[in-house]
């Protein structure tokens, strides 16, 4: 079902169209697509949100060849990513928005944002950063083994291969 809202800009107070469209993804879920752009001051609204709890869920991924990047792999906005083997983690917070992607694009909104962090870095920020953005350039190339983990509370992200791990996850109380 596809519905066109007007509502105010957040930013500008514009009158702009907002767009709201469910789809089925199968073997996944109910999905709502949100988009809006205003054409006064170029606030941009894109977002999907899942529209199903499934119940806590773990996913672990070995990723060994380059082949492996290509691996599918949907992260709602209430999961949590890790790559331990490369230091990463990435955290859900207020702004998060959900994504369907695979292994190399999760490895490019990482050096997408290293890349920010290099803005502000001090020297040694730089340097660490500088280090990182080299070892992603490795692992993107398929020329280093890593653990891809996906978290999530409500179920609804996921890695999408036969060699792809579903192990018991228990949240942690807050």
């Amino acid at each position: 079902m596809k519905q066109a809202l007007s509502g105010p800009c957040p930013l500008c107070g514009e009158e702009i169209e907002y767009i709201y469209q469910t789809e089925n993804i199968p073997f996944f879920s109910d999905i709502l697509l949100m988009c809006g752009l205003c054409e006064a001051c170029g606030f941009r609204l894109t977002d999907t949100m899942i529209l199903a709890d499934r119940g806590p869920v773990r996913y672990e991924f070995d990723v060994s060849s380059a082949a492996d990047l290509s691996t599918r792999v949907a992260r709602s906005t209430s999961g949590t990513i890790e790559i331990p083997e490369l230091g990463i983690s990435i955290s859900p917070g207020p702004a998060c928005q959900g994504f369907v992607s695979n292994v190399e694009g999760v490895l490019a909104r990482v050096e997408d944002a290293i890349k920010t962090t290099l803005l502000s870095a001090d020297d040694d920020e730089r340097r660490a950063a500088l280090d990182g953005l080299e070892t992603l350039a490795h692992a993107k190339e398929g020329e280093i083994p890593f653990t891809l983990i996906i978290e999530d509370p409500s179920g609804n992200s996921a890695i999408l291969s036969d060699k792809a791990r579903k192990v018991p996850f228990v949240p942690k109380e807050e």
